[in-house]
Order: structure tokens, then C-alpha cells, then sequence
């Protein structure tokens, strides 16, 4: 017969992996791992409360406390949205966190995209990884310093992006829709908040649509740059989330014409070193 108190399951299964010995217990157990009163301690909670959370009773838990409980059953990020997707049936509110960088498989991943511009970009719009095809076909990520990788500054602020766009003020209002949506879809309205005062002081165009409240979805759709050596080009785009990190998003850009893309692996393979930004 089939499970049918999932919640419940998952719970007891969490905590008889738990080592009394690691967190100062001691004492012969019938069972392995820690006892329901134990687990309740650990989490601020009534004792008969998580007893018939097991027990499949009590009606439906708040999200309050199963964060209580994850972290009393020092659970990952993967089993904590999972804990969620049974107690309530959706996944836990995003939790925004800065990172510095992307792991060496994924890194690998970009570097085999030999005629794609790739990059990640944390919800803040900050460039955190990239391939060779990015730094000849959009930026040299390379020679900017990390602050100076936000897509919103190279926009607003940098006049030579601003030169390679072919309709600059169109994607300008898409890039301030996008970047809104994905800063609140991810949590991090408050981590933005310095980088829109900054911009709203340096920048009366970004003030003007930021004021605007337009929310707008970067999904996929076609980019359009005025390149130095490759002329006019047109590439399509696709963002992709990165599993198990919320706060990333992988965008791939393929050239639509395949003339572009054997220029594009000519001068990826060459020596070449363009001082462009676009």
C-alpha cells in the first residue's frame, strides 16, 4: 500500500539520520537518530506539534515552522523545497544570496560553446561567469573590475555599450522590466537598492524607467549589436536557470546567420583582442 502521509515519512526518515552523539546526546535508543522531542526542541516547537506532524494530524503547517524544522534537521537547500513541496505544496520563498562566482562544471559547460555567447548573471544583473565567444561578441568581462560586471551600469553608464546597441532605448526599458522582475522573483529588493539609487543619480534615463514600474519577462527573444569587425548581427537568446541555485540565470545567445558564427569561431580561435563592449 502506498505511502499516503508523505510529510510525515520524510520527516522520520530526516531525523533517524541525525547522530545524537553530534549534538552533545547521550544514552542507549531504541532507535537511531533523534527523538521527536528532541527534533521539536531543536526547532522551538510544541513537542505534540511535531509529533502529529509525523503522525499526519494537525492540519497543514506554516511556513514558519518548517523553516524551524529544516533547520532543526540541518537540512539542505534541495531537501528544505522539498519539506515545503509536501507541507504546503509550493516551494519555500526564494533566499537571495551573493556568490562570487560559478561552479568548474558549469564553468566547463560555457568554455564548450564555442560560437554561443554565454554568460551567468546573478538576479542583481551581475556578470559572474562567461566564455570566450562573450568576451568577442559582447564584453571583455575580463578587463572590468567586478562592481563595473553589472549589466545596468554597462548600460546606463558605459557609453560605448551604449554605442553598439542598435535601438538602445528599447532594450534599455526591457533590461529595467527584466532586472525588476527577477530582483523580486529572487528575493533581493533590498540588495538592489543601492545599485537604483546609484543609477537613479547618475542616470535621469534610468530614473525616468525605473519610475515607471514596467515588469517585463527575459525569457528568450533576439538581441540585435552593432559589432566592430562583425558588423551588424543578430542573435537569439535563452535564459536558463541554474539547478539548485535560484539566484542565477545562464544565457546562451546564438548567431542567427551562420556566416556570423564561422566569423564568430574564427576570431574565438585567433589571438585577437577586441576592445569592445557591447
Amino acid at each position: 500500500m502506498a505511502e499516503t502521509n508523505l510529510l510525515g515519512s520524510f520527516l522520520r526518515d530526516r531525523r533517524s539520520r541525525l547522530d545524537p552523539a553530534s549534538f552533545g546526546l547521550s544514552g542507549r535508543r531504541r532507535t537511531p537518530g533523534l527523538r521527536r522531542e528532541e527534533v521539536a526542541q531543536r526547532a522551538n516547537i510544541s513537542p505534540t506539534w511535531y509529533t502529529w506532524l509525523e503522525q499526519g494530524r494537525g492540519g497543514a503547517p506554516s511556513a514558519e515552522v518548517l523553516n524551524r524544522i529544516a533547520k532543526g534537521l540541518m537540512l539542505t537547500e534541495p531537501e528544505r523545497e522539498h519539506l515545503f513541496m509536501l507541507g504546503l505544496g509550493r516551494p519555500p520563498e526564494v533566499r537571495f544570496r551573493s556568490t562570487d562566482g560559478i561552479s568548474p562544471r558549469l564553468q566547463r559547460l560555457l568554455d564548450t560553446l564555442e560560437v554561443s555567447p554565454a554568460l551567468v548573471r546573478t538576479a542583481a544583473w551581475d556578470i559572474v561567469a562567461w566564455n570566450r565567444a562573450a568576451t568577442i561578441v559582447m564584453t571583455d568581462y575580463n578587463r572590468l573590475a567586478p562592481g563595473d560586471r553589472n549589466v545596468l551600469r554597462l548600460l546606463f553608464v558605459n557609453p560605448a555599450v551604449r554605442a553598439h546597441q542598435h535601438d538602445w532605448e528599447a532594450m534599455a526599458r526591457f533590461v529595467v522590466g527584466a532586472f525588476r522582475a527577477d530582483a523580486a522573483r529572487a528575493g533581493a529588493t533590498s540588495e538592489i537598492a543601492g545599485l537604483v539609487e546609484e543609477l537613479c543619480s547618475t542616470s535621469p534615463e534610468f530614473k525616468a524607467l525605473w519610475r515607471e514600474n514596467e515588469v517585463t519577462a527575459h525569457g528568450e527573444g533576439t538581441k540585435r549589436l552593432k559589432h566592430p569587425i562583425l558588423g551588424d548581427i543578430e542573435l537569439e537568446y535563452s535564459g536558463f536557470a541554474v539547478d539548485g541555485r535560484p539566484d542565477l540565470n545562464l544565457v546562451i545567445y546564438n548567431p542567427i546567420d551562420l556566416t556570423v558564427a564561422d566569423d564568430i569561431r574564427r576570431l574565438v580561435r585567433s589571438n585577437v583582442d577586441l576592445d569592445n563592449q557591447a
